[in-house]
């Protein structure tokens, strides 16, 4: 089983003025593809050939001689989630049961966005923020660097935003601050934290 380059959920100028086509030409049809296809070269002839995504990242995590499995699968992983992560005319307010357990659980819409905002801006180098669900159902902000990611700690990721430099360096330079800010305020798509928490709460309640 070839993995292929899950196509996008929506055109390469749908994010601008916030991303522009450009960077989503490089970003998704470059170094999202190259995850791919080295993950397909990887696994080639490997036990985890015919197994998804998801089983081969955690068959592979914290496991040295598999690192080169890992890096390119979880990055291939990433990627489509952070795409998802975002909307043309995304941002506003989430509503309904995950606006509730934000109030609940992290203190509010504005007390996320610092948090969050934190989490990006101190990941040292290369990384993602996240916000996760935690095995008791509880709301958490946190970061990762390169490829870590959140199915590897026990945790559900509702939503992700790369702060790898190769997000936004040609539409922001160095100004990670505003790249987060424009994820929060413009792109970020509350329906899909929606689902993903719906989702991660039937399974705990299960």
């Amino acid at each position: 089983m070839a993995f292929k380059l899950p196509p996008l959920p929506y055109k390469e100028d749908a994010l601008e003025p916030h991303i522009s086509a450009n960077t989503m030409g490089f970003h998704y049809g470059k170094h999202h593809q190259t995850y791919v296809d080295k993950l397909n070269d990887l696994v080639k002839g490997t036990e985890f050939e015919k197994q998804a995504l998801e089983e081969i990242i955690k068959a592979t995590a914290g496991k040295a001689d598999k690192l080169g499995i890992f890096n390119n699968a979880a990055q291939t992983w990433n990627h489509t989630f952070f795409w998802n992560s975002m909307a043309p005319k995304g941002g506003g307010k989430p509503k309904g049961s995950l606006k509730d357990k934000i109030e609940k659980d992290l203190g509010g819409l504005d007390k996320f966005k610092e948090s969050f905002t934190q989490a990006a801006l101190t990941q040292f180098g290369s990384g993602w923020a996240w916000l996760v669900v935690d095995p008791s159902g509880a709301l958490k902000v946190g970061k990762s660097s390169n490829a870590d990611l959140p199915i590897v700690h026990n945790h559900v990721p509702l939503l992700t935003c790369d702060v790898w430099e190769h997000a936004y360096y040609l539409d922001y330079q160095n100004r990670r601050p505003d790249f987060v800010a424009a994820f929060l305020e413009k792109l970020v798509n509350w329906d899909f934290a929606q689902k993903n928490l719906d989702e991660a709460l039937k399974a705990i309640a299960a």
